[in-house]
């Protein structure tokens, strides 16, 4: 696990180039504290560039940027490939040479046996630019599930990438501000992909890799392979299949050289992740896990049942509101971006490192692939919301603050749909938070339709709306950022490449139970769960952020508001009729830099 930048320009020198890219890497050596490197090619004016978290060999033979043995190809990665030790044998089968055990090293030898087919062959999370000395091109190469990030910024004749888009600021290379990024913030609560805050910085798409060659041209093409059709509709193979997936997912995803652990909050995922690594790894794992003073949102008794069927030794820590005032100018420091989650995932990322820690795993992705939120039930209702008459829905949205959405049903757009079930602000409140217009606002939401036939509307379709928007928007780059900022690698073994196409061939309608959320996942692993942890209220890994951001001077000080509207709703939230997010989302619109 790594942070990555590099740049290609044929009008800078040399120095100019080596100056750039070391600039950036400066800016993201909390994500690599332990080594750093540049490569440049002086044939093509490329320069990669590289700060390392040392996880897999930890001695200097993983340095980057790395080439192979015969130097004809150069790679900056950041991530981690989980099946590195397979690949490797069949390579030295095919004639390979290695000189060091990494994994970075077998995605070398993969591209030059195999090209880029190799990418369909890893499975790992990852981003990594490639340089081929040979054909004097580069590519971009992102997974499958897009758990790394990797940002782009094509200028005229010109290539830049890094793992944030800091480091395009910090070297100078990308600095106008992308005047829609405010309007993406209020509407979902993040800058959606591959919208960034920057002007022309874009994120490349999951399961695709980018080919610059040396005149300046390039193009962008997925690697994904089609998905099987046919599905398992027999529940008792599903179930089977499912607990021998994950438990291989687990294996895979527990391959270290440094110390590893797994986030223990007391839900269904991290329970049973922290048990089924327990089973598989028996020498130093560690399980970390937060509590609070409020009663509601302690769930100790959950977490104590799953340690004490653990050998591994549970890490618990306090969170309080002074914390919380205490590092939250640290917390918007360490975005990258503009989002309304991640607070809990700095805080349990900083605690692993107290803890000595440079991995966890992380249960992200279950609820999405499971039916885990309530969006898989409500979803089906919007057939018939939609059917209401315009005048009708807005009479309720003016009516009461609890209907307001049903603004954006207005527009005959996906996004729509999801905003409905998961959006922030309705395009009315955003137009007059930003001063603008509401044909401004929906013309920034609605003005392209670049999603998929999704069909019916079913739990099918609630779950990509999760996959490819909330957890792909929010929860995996909040996490990629957050825990970086702490130097820890998170891994998701629940979005393991196998595991998820086999869950995707499941049948609908035993992947997905209206009476019980997750109850397939639940059912493959009923003789290891607890039934106190899988048969509770669903809780997930939150923080009693209601009240400690009332309590926040600097969200609370209405001053920094610029528009009437955004102060009366701050005003709102003060007296508690707004929610938590809402505000939060409104603050870092005053305050983003």
């Amino acid at each position: 696990m790594c942070r990555i930048a590099g740049l290609i320009n044929k009008r800078l020198s040399g120095e100019e180039i080596k100056h750039k890219v070391q600039a950036m890497c400066d800016s993201l050596q909390h994500g690599g504290p332990d080594d750093e490197g540049v490569y440049y090619d002086a044939v093509t004016n490329t320069a990669l560039g590289n700060r390392r978290l040392s996880i897999i060999d930890l001695s200097t033979n993983g340095h980057m940027p790395m080439a192979d043995v015969d130097k004809k190809a150069w790679i900056t990665f950041n991530g981690e490939i989980y099946n590195y030790r397979e690949l490797k044998k069949e390579l030295i089968a095919l004639g390979a040479k290695f000189s060091s055990d990494t994994d970075t090293e077998v995605i070398l030898q993969a591209y030059l046996f195999w090209g880029t087919q190799a990418f369909t062959r890893l499975r790992g999370m990852f981003a990594f630019a490639l340089y081929d000395a040979v054909k004097q091109r580069t590519l971009l190469v992102r997974d499958t599930n897009g758990i790394k990030q990797l940002y782009y910024y094509i200028n005229d004749g010109q290539l830049a990438f890094a793992s944030e888009i800091r480091a395009l600021k910090k070297a100078g290379i990308a600095t106008t501000p992308d005047p829609n990024w405010p309007i993406w913030l209020l509407a979902l609560g993040n800058i959606p992909e591959p919208h960034t805050t920057l002007k022309g910085v874009l994120n490349l798409p999951k399961g695709h890799f980018l080919t610059w060659q040396n005149d300046g041209t390039y193009k962008i093409e997925s690697y994904l392979q089609d998905k099987k059709s046919n599905y398992i509709t027999n529940e008792k193979d599903a179930t089977q299949r499912i607990a021998e997936l994950l438990k291989q997912a687990v294996s895979r995803q527990l391959i270290a050289d440094a110390p590893i652990g797994v986030f223990l909050s007391g839900g269904i995922d991290s329970s049973l992740l922290t048990l089924l690594a327990d089973k598989q790894k028996k020498d130093g794992l560690k399980s970390l896990s937060v509590f609070f003073n409020e009663d509601r949102y302690d769930e100790r008794m959950y977490q104590d049942v799953v340690s004490d069927k653990t050998d591994c030794k549970n890490y618990k820590f306090l969170v309080q509101q002074q914390d919380f005032e205490d590092v939250f100018p640290d917390i918007l420091k360490a975005m990258d971006m503009p989002t309304t989650d991640g607070i809990n995932t700095w805080f349990i990322s900083k605690y692993a490192h107290q803890a000595g820690l440079k991995a966890v795993l992380s249960g992200i992705g279950a609820d999405e692939l499971f039916g885990g939120y309530p969006s898989f039930n409500r979803i089906k209702y919007l057939p018939y919301l939609r059917k209401l008459p315009t005048l009708f829905s807005s009479v309720i949205s003016i009516a009461n603050n609890r209907f307001k959405k049903f603004e954006y049903l207005k527009n005959n757009h996906p996004l729509a749909d999801y905003l409905f079930l998961r959006g922030l602000y309705n395009p009315t409140l955003v137009a007059q938070i930003l001063d603008t217009t509401e044909q401004d606002i929906n013309n920034t939401l609605f003005g392209s339709n670049n999603f998929p036939d999704l069909g019916n509307y079913n739990k099918q379709h609630a779950a990509w709306f999760e996959n490819n928007l909330y957890m792909q928007n929010q929860l995996l780059r909040d996490t990629d950022v957050m825990s970086m900022n702490h130097s820890l690698e998170v891994r998701v073994p629940f979005l393991d490449e196998d595991f998820k196409a086999f869950i995707e061939t499941i049948h609908p309608d035993i992947r997905f139970s209206s009476k019980q959320p997750k109850k397939i996942l639940i059912d493959s692993f009923k003789n290891l769960l607890p039934e106190t942890v899988w048969n509770r209220p669903k809780m997930g890994f939150t923080f009693p952020l209601q009240q400690w951001m009332i309590n926040n001077e600097a969200i609370r000080d209405e001053s920094i508001y610029k528009t009437t509207q955004a102060k009366k709703l701050i005003r709102k939230f003060k007296t508690g009729e707004l929610h938590w997010s809402r505000a939060y989302a409104l603050y870092q619109v005053q305050t983003y830099v």
